[in-house]
């Protein structure tokens, strides 16, 4: 089985790079941008006719939230145009695809955990380039997987939790906001999720299509960003005076959910994929 993954550089790509020594039984081809560039058809083509994958798994995209108020285009070349340049080249050489989105599709308002089903309204421009390319995959064909997740971090790229380990080392204080509520995903586990979603439906095929669509995942539990950054600093046993402010205190140039929390009820199910609570899995995060 070859399982070929965009944005090996990432932070999806590298925890996908980090485990893939625990599946003998896949072949993975991790690719750059710089070996395939999505944006570009037929570099997606050259790359499948190249290694014949039986499963491209897009981890590649655009995800600075705030500069892509900015840079709309770019955002949109990436996360639209891309994810549609490969489920062509997935449709045309009959390869599933596996596509990462995420809770930012959504606008916050819910007061219960977002099903796969509730309707998107994104409020900035990465959420709506993620739900254009989502959209541009349905419109193509029907042979693939959106994963949607949420407050990805790891030990590798940047992310929340880096960056507070950076400031805490350079500051004695910080402010962070408590009125946006959702899940922090270890990207590992996401990494084991979506490898498992890949070796039931290598066996069940060509059953695998009653499977198709739509599924969440994210750590189990919900919290602000301020109580994730304060677990960071508890689990790294780090002394730092630490504020709760309100999200008004600390305006962005992209609006942000005010709650996102996934429910991951389908992807359990259909699956079987046990899930730890963020807490527990924070905790087996080392840098």
């Amino acid at each position: 089985m070859v399982v070929l993954v965009t944005g090996a550089n990432g932070q999806l790509g590298q925890a996908l790079q980090s485990i893939s020594g625990n599946y003998p039984e896949i072949d993975f081809v991790f690719c750059s941008s710089s070996d395939l560039d999505i944006t570009k058809k037929e570099s997606c083509e050259a790359v499948f006719i190249k290694y014949k994958p039986n499963y491209c798994l897009n981890a590649a995209a655009y995800t600075a939230v705030d500069k892509a108020e900015s840079e709309p285009e770019k955002a949109q070349l990436i996360n639209v145009i891309g994810a549609r340049n490969l489920a062509e080249a997935c449709k045309e050489y009959d390869i599933i695809l596996i596509h990462i989105s995420t809770d930012f599709v959504f606008d916050g308002t819910n007061k219960t955990s977002y099903k796969e089903e509730d309707t998107p309204n994104p409020t900035g421009v990465y959420g709506l380039t993620k739900l254009q390319g989502e959209k541009a995959i349905q419109e193509t064909f029907d042979n693939y997987f959106i994963i949607r997740t949420s407050w990805v971090y790891s030990q590798f790229a940047n992310n929340f939790m880096k960056t507070m380990l950076r400031l805490a080392s350079e500051r004695d204080s910080l402010s962070v906001v408590n009125d946006q509520i959702g899940t922090p995903t270890n990207a590992v586990d996401l990494a084991e999720a979506l490898i498992s979603i890949i070796t039931q439906t290598y066996s069940l095929q060509p059953t695998a299509y009653n499977l198709f669509g739509i599924y969440n995942f994210s750590n189990e539990g919900q919290c602000s960003w301020y109580d994730f950054a304060k677990e960071i600093f508890e689990i790294n046993s780090i002394k730092i005076n630490l504020s709760a402010i309100p999200t008004t205190s600390f305006p962005t140039p992209a609006k942000r959910p005010a709650f996102s929390v996934l429910d991951k009820t389908k992807i359990k199910k259909v699956f079987q994929v046990e899930i730890k609570d963020w807490k527990e899995s924070l905790k087996a995060c080392k840098i």
